[in-house]
């Protein structure tokens, strides 16, 4: 299993409402993460607008071409894309995922 973290950047005056909107996530946006290998799931966002998320998954490369072709997916980044600072895309497309370099199991 993959552990992936990354992070991303939200615009300070838009902290609440990034909380919010992930207090309603689509349904049909957390079926797609699932049937695409998205497992254990987690966003962490400090009031500076630093978001931390953390996944797991058999191939994080296949998980997140899998997203890539789905519409909802694309849907969903268009709508969230005006919350974060510092993006030239998409933010399935701004991850800057973290290297590892501990793991106690």
């Amino acid at each position: 299993m993959e552990r992936v973290c990354f992070l991303l950047r939200v615009r300070p005056d838009r902290l609440e409402e990034y909380r919010e909107r992930h207090r309603a996530v689509w349904p049909e946006m957390r079926a797609a993460l699932r049937e695409t290998g998205w497992r254990n799931y987690s966003l962490f966002l400090r009031d500076d607008g630093l978001l931390v998320g953390y996944l797991e998954t058999h191939d994080f490369a296949a998980a997140r071409a899998a997203m890539a072709e789905l519409e909802v997916n694309a849907r969903w980044q268009a709508e969230m894309a005006p919350f974060f600072e510092r993006l030239d895309g998409r933010p399935d497309e701004g991850m800057v995922a973290l290297r590892e370099v501990f793991h106690l199991d």
